[in-house]
């Protein structure tokens, strides 16, 4: 890259950022002084700020690269964890999210402890807070890194080591993006995150238009076509026993860790329990569940376009989807992109570091060390703590260049630890009474020993090789420490059954298209796997089989059906239920789950 071309990139980059930092400040100028403010965006979010936060925390630098080389090298059966993600969703909209609204909680911990006890609270943090920390928010700086270093060739540009700028890159973005999560509040990234959301959306859309326009000779038409009629088993999303994701974990383990990842886990769901209203509330995180869908077209389809540009020898394949930008993505636009990539890595960084701090300030200061603190005294510590582990993020991320190769794999593995044990607790802590305290202890330690033994222990101390996959394993752990709470409740139940104290901070009244919303998003999860199958564009003798038409017939009509009970009938008994748990009137009240 010229350095005339890079300047121009650089300081566009640092215009478009410098643009939405001035706009989420002007936006949220005076809302982060108390801890309302500063944890939820004192609950003040509508349903366009809470999807476009939930998306870019979700996605990150690490998805955009490593998706698209998952499609370049294989195939899309990889989709799954981001298109059937939109079942959970469902369920945290229609029945968690009134759950957490209903109770006016700030944090997972904080529910558990109305739940269970204390005891149980302290459990849930420490296990975050070591997922956090030693993991995810260091994982997300380094993918971050790792990708502007393979785009803008940083060694060969600042004339230094692979290493040094691995730890260069890790420092200027990590700083740069700690400032708003630390200093703004959850109000400051949600904007914020909405703004680069929208810029995810144009530049994960222009690059595959662009790809196929190249493919196709300047036919978009064309292009398209080619996908299909040249390696059309590369377009297959029902994966086989050797892919990374069989068809069938889809149906087992793959259930509880989406259901975990949207409707407990603390840096995601933070950002619906800011929420304005329930209406509110689902409407973003239902809308959520539709931009999900798009995640195949600009995270996985580039890198197919990119086996079919440049052959099947790249190495290593992440190289796939920077490959693709820095060759078609016109030069003036390649400081928006940088500019969208940061963005992706900033949000996802930031919602870590905000609800890392939200957990340790009221979960574990406000408990345990400051009970009589004031919101202005919570809010100092929160920064103070989010400034201390930020640093210490500094620091472990660029020893992941150390780990072996599979790095993103065996982290999807380690979030094993912490993801089955907390939503086995939450949802049975949610349909029982009785279930005591001691039972969730048990399962959290239980689970840590078990998941190790069972991914690598077996192998690594008695050498034997347990030749089960490990989102399997995460379904087969779920239903024995289901089973280990229910004895433990038979045997020693407690002694007085738990009730659910309503007292809900904002208005309860459901969205009145929540259910009918859930049904389509439900038919076209199950009309893209359709679509991504043998009978659909993988079929490998023409476009489609001839079992395609009719079976997208069948979901179309099954979907009109559902869609018209919804509306006559199904939404009036869910207001009804849910106006009947959280009216004004009853809100003191207390209610029996």
């Amino acid at each position: 890259m010229e350095h005339t071309n890079l300047l121009f990139t650089l300081l566009s980059c640092i215009f478009f950022m410098g643009l939405i930092a001035w706009i989420s400040y002007l936006k949220t100028k005076g809302h982060a002084s108390d801890t309302k403010g500063y944890f939820l965006a004192g609950r003040g979010l509508t349903g366009i700020f809470i999807a476009g936060a939930l998306l870019l925390t979700n996605l990150s630098a690490e998805q955009l690269i490593g998706l698209n080389g998952q499609a370049y090298r294989s195939n899309l059966t990889n989709m799954a964890w981001e298109v059937t993600a939109a079942f959970s969703v469902i369920i945290m909209a229609l029945y968690l999210l009134p759950k957490y609204l209903g109770g006016a909680f700030t944090t997972l911990p904080e529910f558990l402890s109305s739940r269970y006890g204390e005891g149980v609270r302290r459990y849930t943090v420490v296990l975050f807070m070591l997922g956090y920390i030693l993991v995810t928010i260091p994982s997300t700086l380094y993918s971050g890194a790792l990708s502007i270093l393979k785009l803008f060739d940083v060694p060969e540009l600042f004339g230094i080591s692979y290493e040094h700028s691995v730890w260069l890159l890790v420092w200027i973005i990590g700083i740069s993006g700690g400032v708003l999560a630390i200093f703004g509040g959850a109000k400051a990234v949600a904007t914020s995150d909405t703004l680069y959301g929208i810029g995810l959306l144009i530049v994960g859309l222009l690059v595959p238009v662009l790809g196929f326009i190249a493919l196709g000779k300047g036919d978009i038409v064309s292009g398209m076509k080619y996908i299909v009629e040249h390696n059309p088993e590369k377009l297959n999303a029902i994966g086989s026993a050797k892919d990374s994701v069989p068809f069938g974990t889809i149906f087992t383990g793959m259930i509880f860790a989406n259901l975990f990842y949207w409707g407990t886990n603390q840096y995601v769901i933070q950002r619906a329990l800011g929420a304005k209203n329930l209406a509110e509330g689902q409407k973003g995180v239902l809308f959520t569940g539709f931009f999900k869908l798009l995640i195949p077209l600009f995270m996985m389809i580039p890198g197919i376009i990119s086996f079919h540009l440049y052959g099947p020898g790249m190495d290593p394949v992440d190289l796939a989807y920077p490959a693709l930008v820095a060759k078609l993505l016109p030069k003036y636009l390649l400081g928006f992109f940088l500019a969208v990539l940061l963005g992706a890595v900033f949000s996802s960084f930031n919602a870590l570091i905000n609800s890392a701090s939200t957990m340790f300030t009221i979960d574990i200061y406000k408990q345990q060390i400051n009970p009589n603190a004031d919101d202005k005294r919570l809010v100092k510590v929160s920064k103070i703590f989010g400034t201390a582990i930020a640093f210490v993020s500094f620091f472990v991320s660029p020893l992941l260049m150390n780990a072996p190769e599979g790095l993103w794999d065996l982290i999807r593995r380690f979030t094993g630890f912490f993801n089955i044990p907390i939503i086995t607790i939450v949802l049975v802590g949610i349909f029982s009474r009785y279930i005591p305290e001691i039972a969730a202890k048990v399962v959290i330690v239980f689970h840590v020993i078990a998941y190790y033994m069972l991914v690598w222990g077996l192998e690594q101390i008695f050498g034997y090789k347990l030749d089960i996959h490990f989102i399997h394993i995460y379904a087969i752990l779920f239903v024995v420490e289901v089973a280990i709470m229910m004895v433990i409740g038979k045997i020693r139940p407690r002694k007085e059954p738990y009730v659910y104290k309503v007292n809900s901070g904002v208005e309860m009244i459901p969205w009145k298209y929540s259910i009918a919303t859930a049904v389509v998003l439900f038919s076209l999860v199950v009309m893209m796997y359709v679509f991504f199958s043998p009978i659909g564009l993988a079929y490998g003798k023409g476009y489609v089989s001839s079992l395609f038409w009719p079976v997208m017939i069948a979901i179309v009509t099954i979907t009109a059906i559902a869609l018209y009970f919804s509306v006559t009938r199904w939404n009036k008994k869910y207001a009804d239920s849910l106006r009947k748990q959280h009216s004004k009137i009853v809100r003191d009240e207390k209610m029996v789950i």
